[in-house]
């Protein structure tokens, strides 16, 4: 029986859930038997389209089976995806609502889906851990996804859904590293409005961007400044084990959304695929949760102040 040989573009290799996604694909693979080569679009749409377009146009070599991709870009790529379906090439997009896809499904019999994260969900998450952080209310430093990001929107749109009322919150913009997310809060640090600011805890949308505005917080803030933005709760997203999870459980991360990877999946729902000959469902989501529990950072938070009021 011929091997499935599967293309999968990422956004980059230096986000922590990006190199989850790739390790859980090469684990999905050796376990059903399937090739896959792993591209990387260096954080840039334009790569990623001319990456693709590439594989699906060569006429020297196998072409893959299908290409699971998560777009850099906000356009998800719709003329690489007919070029690809035309070319009996399966098509699935990671972590992106796409409106092309039912089109393409009433003319091409190839597997075209789409398995995403719940993004809005996620926000959702995170505005509780900002009720359960600030039960008081406060102001709350906030680092999104870049803005032609739906995932980005979508997290952001879920957040204010619950938050507080009384929870303020500014906003800065990174690129789902913590690079990005260093710069612009130094950026952010360097303005003299910052110091005014009063700032009671700070999220990111993905955990790497939250070390980075700690990074940033640590390198340009001085003596009790320093300690008291230090001392901040500080949340994460992604959730991974070996990053969001372990800086939570160390005390570097208050809490964090975990976000399971879902290479794994869109691979096991492709092997379904191929050997039913069946088209799979359009959309499939996966499943975020707190970490720690919502209720617990709650408790959390308040057993550490009630030690630092007392002490």
């Amino acid at each position: 029986m011929k091997k499935v040989k599967v293309l999968i573009s990422l956004t980059n290799n230096d986000n922590d859930y990006q190199i989850e996604q790739a390790a859980a694909a090469a684990a999905a693979a050796r376990q059903l038997g399937m090739e896959v080569e792993i591209i990387y679009a260096e954080n840039d749409a334009i790569t990623q389209s001319q990456q693709l377009l590439k594989v699906i146009q060569s006429s020297t070599g196998p072409r893959p089976d299908a290409i699971i991709f998560e777009p850099v870009g906000a356009t998800a790529l719709p003329q690489v995806a007919r070029a690809a379906a035309g070319a009996g090439i399966g098509w699935v997009v990671l972590n992106r609502d796409v409106d092309y896809l039912a089109e393409l499904r009433r003319t091409y019999k190839v597997p075209l889906f789409a398995i995403t994260s719940d993004h809005e969900e996620i926000g959702r998450i995170q505005g509780k851990q900002f009720a359960a952080l600030l039960p008081k209310g406060g102001s709350a430093l906030y680092v999104q996804g870049p803005s032609e990001s739906s995932a980005a929107r979508q997290r952001t749109s879920g957040m204010y859904e619950t938050k507080p009322v009384d929870v303020q919150v500014k906003t800065l913009k990174a690129q789902w590293t913590e690079t990005s997310a260093y710069k612009a809060v130094s950026a952010w640090l360097r303005l003299s409005t910052s110091r005014e600011a009063r700032i009671d805890l700070i999220a990111a949308q993905d955990d790497s961007m939250a070390m980075g505005a700690r990074k940033a917080i640590e390198e340009h803030l001085q003596g009790a400044e320093r300690e008291r933005w230090r001392k901040l709760p500080f949340l994460g997203c992604d959730g991974l084990p070996k990053t969001g999870q372990a800086w939570v459980q160390s005390g570097l991360l208050s809490g964090t959304v975990v976000v399971p990877p879902n290479t794994d999946v869109a691979l096991d729902t492709l092997a379904k695929a191929v050997q039913h000959g069946l088209q799979p469902p359009e959309r499939k989501l996966t499943v975020p949760r707190s970490f720690p529990a919502v209720e617990e950072l709650g408790y959390r938070h308040g057993k550490a102040a009630g030690a630092a009021g007392n002490s």
